[in-house]
């Protein structure tokens, strides 16, 4: 199975890979380790300003709320 190069310090990731929120599992298989690696919003912040995203942006690049 192909994951993202990044996965190792995405702090979403990270911090949501055990989460049983349908949402979140869900997007770690599409974006993390699935068909949209390349349409990740975190990837893309990442790469325009150097630094991570917060642990909550999703890959879609909304932010999860609590």
């Amino acid at each position: 199975m192909v994951e993202c190069e990044l996965l190792s310090k995405c702090g979403f990731f990270n911090k949501h890979q055990d989460s049983k929120q349908a949402a979140c599992s869900g997007f770690i298989a599409m974006y993390c380790k699935g068909a949209k690696m390349d349409e990740c919003k975190r990837k893309a912040y990442r790469k325009e300003h150097g630094v991570a995203p917060s642990d909550d942006m999703m890959p879609t690049g909304s932010m999860i709320s609590s």
